[in-house]
């Protein structure tokens, strides 16, 4: 049988096809419930009433357990007027699609996930236990967290205004327990005329340093403050825009200074893991008595040997004749604030959710989005939770890219 060659007519004319590109979906209608926390010194929410009656205006649904504004002083009538369906049962809050927390999701909330649900939350690794991950897993769950967060200038919103606060509350309640009242020495924070200013040491020039410093600084009194990182020192000395006395942690030196100062805040941050002890017992021991450490670090372990984590009831102990604050999740103290700072950054979120087309679609077009998604429809996206858990790690970037 002859091969007959393929026959092109001159008058044949090629045209080339239009490309596809990535168009950006329609809109859709959001279901979001927020579940009254049971956690552990927890009186934050995560939407206010004003954020709640903004997403209600845009056509999404918001349920609200009852009494879950209770601990920042919203009322059920507040979310109410704001256009929320209050609810008595948390198993029915749990069936909306996306669930927004201010606590991490513990065991109980595991129960009620249902399959293929978005979760908003804290990870805080001090209290994630590996079945926690592994039931989230096992539903399909997609997670964000406010620590990893980030916004489009690459900063992580969140943890910075609750690191503001704490920082800046910091001084406030220094002040309290430098007052008789409270068995201190009877000490106020900052000089008066003719009064030499009360001495405060900050180990840590991280956002909790600098607001601490600030606030100190604001008060009248003298500031020292520590870090074994000049980069940090020169930001928050820049930032502040006053020539402060600094140094880095050289135990001799903080020692030294720890002996005559009034206060002491332990204001460093664990990367991931505990953070260091860098106040030892010895060096608490010299301190003088009434004198009051703050130890803010307290969430990871904190950062002086003495530090025994404290409550909102019982927030202070003494030892060697030295007042210790180690309440952990100040920011949960001042709760309303700290409510609208997270409330400030998750509201444009969900919107911005709502109008990709679904959070799948956001994390595809907002890659600042991905830095705070830990898990992704049931498989852990984060390397140091796969790390320190010996769970499976998937790339996001490659899930997503693989979903297209």
């Amino acid at each position: 049988m002859a091969i007959t060659k393929p026959f092109v007519a001159a008058s044949l004319a090629y045209e080339t096809l239009e490309e596809t590109l990535d168009i950006k979906p329609k809109s859709e209608s959001l279901s979001i419930g927020i579940p009254k926390e049971t956690s552990f010194n927890e009186n934050r929410i995560a939407l206010t009433p004003e954020a709640v009656g903004v997403i209600v205006a845009n056509g999404h649904q918001v349920q609200v357990e009852s009494k879950a504004g209770e601990g920042s002083h919203f009322s059920d009538k507040d979310y109410s007027e704001a256009g929320a369906k209050i609810l008595y049962d948390k198993k029915q809050v749990f069936e909306s699609e996306i669930i927004v927390k201010s606590a991490p999701v513990s065991e109980d909330d595991c129960e009620y996930l249902r399959p293929n649900q978005t979760i908003i939350s804290p990870i805080n690794l001090a209290v994630m236990k590996r079945e926690i991950l592994e039931k989230m897993m096992k539903k399909k769950i997609t997670a964000l967290s406010f620590e990893n967060l980030k916004d489009a200038s690459g900063h992580n919103p969140i943890v910075r205004s609750m690191s503001e606060i704490a920082g800046s509350a910091v001084m406030l309640i220094a002040g309290q327990y430098l007052s008789s009242a409270n068995s201190g020495k009877g000490v106020l924070v900052g000089g008066i005329s003719g009064i030499p200013p009360t001495k405060v040491i900050i180990i840590g020039a991280g956002i909790v340093g600098e607001y601490a410093a600030r606030t100190a600084l604001a008060m009248g009194a003298s500031v020292k403050v520590f870090d074994n990182s000049i980069y940090r020192l020169k930001r928050m000395q820049n930032n502040i825009g006053v020539r402060m006395w600094t140094s880095v942690l050289e135990p001799k030196i903080l020692g030294k200074q720890l002996k005559t100062c009034d206060v002491a805040v332990g204001a460093l941050s664990g990367s991931g893991g505990r953070t260091p002890i860098v106040v030892t017992d010895e060096m608490v021991s010299a301190m003088r008595p009434g004198s009051v450490i703050v130890d803010v670090s307290i969430d990871h372990g904190g950062c002086f040997e003495t530090s025994l984590v404290t409550t909102q009831e019982k927030p202070t102990f003494k030892k060697y004749d030295v007042i210790h604050y180690c309440v952990p999740n100040i920011p949960s103290g001042f709760a309303r604030t700290a409510s609208q700072a997270i409330s400030n950054v998750l509201m444009p979120l969900m919107l911005e959710t709502a109008e990709d087309g679904g959070i799948d679609k956001t994390i595809w077009h907002k890659i600042n989005i991905r830095s705070g998604i830990y898990m992704f429809k049931g498989s852990l996206t984060n390397f140091y939770l796969s790390e320190r858990f010996d769970l499976k790690f998937t790339d996001l970037n490659l899930l997503i890219a693989s979903r297209r």
